[in-house]
């Protein structure tokens, strides 16, 4: 696999996909909505049907949350895509704010009025997020509003398909190491921490420990 420094990103997406969630908001009730980069297992890749920050805004980077308001609109990234965002995200509809140094959680309490309601995806946040983002909510008076259906989803009209291809073994070639092998390691370390199971959620530790890809 080789690494490119090609930009996969187009500015030209933002301003009719925005004008859309725009129109989704206004019909919902809705001042708001938070499009973080992530799926639904938080993990580090993400299958083209999720990649709705890349979809939204044209940002094709491996890190990146958007906040689309009714009049505006934010792309936070940190500091390893500072350039690359400026070139493939609309600047006249997006501003770029650091996901570091200004993340969404501090953003909101300084941004948003008393009564704005901020729809969020609560299958594509950690628990440590939404907790963070509530308590910024709660200091200005804003309401977090969990929605059962994406709106990106929704206006997403040639949104592809989920994958479905199987699971296959990954040869030993490549791994390295027996899953069995890898399992009773796995095993003896959660036995040293005095505990009897481990919950495994992270994609990559999954395919790693049964060498599945």
């Amino acid at each position: 696999m080789f690494q490119t420094f090609d930009s996969a990103g187009d500015p030209a997406v933002g301003k009719p996909r925005v004008a859309l969630l725009r129109q989704w908001l206004e019909a919902n009730g809705l001042d708001g909505f938070i499009v973080p980069r992530a799926d639904e297992h938080q993990g580090e890749y993400v299958a083209d049907r999720s990649a709705r920050l890349k979809w939204l805004t044209g940002f094709s980077g491996s890190a990146g949350v958007a906040i689309v308001l009714r009049d505006r609109a934010f792309v936070f990234v940190d500091g390893r895509y500072t350039l690359q965002v400026r070139s493939e995200v609309d600047l006249d509809i997006f501003s770029i704010e650091s996901l570091v140094d200004n993340p969404p959680a501090v953003w909101l309490k300084d941004n948003l009025g008393k009564g704005a309601r901020i729809g969020f995806d609560p299958w594509l946040h950690t628990i440590s997020e939404i907790k963070a983002l509530q308590a910024s909510a709660d200091k200005t008076g804003a309401v977090l509003v969990p929605l059962d259906k994406n709106p990106i989803d929704i206006i997403w009209e040639d949104q592809p398909d989920a994958p479905v291809a199987p699971v296959e073994l990954h040869p030993i070639g490549f791994a390295g190491e027996l899953a069995k092998d890898k399992l009773a390691r796995l095993a003896a370390a959660i036995a040293k921490d005095g505990a009897t199971h481990a919950v495994l959620t992270d994609p990559s530790s999954i395919a790693w420990a049964f060498n599945i890809r």
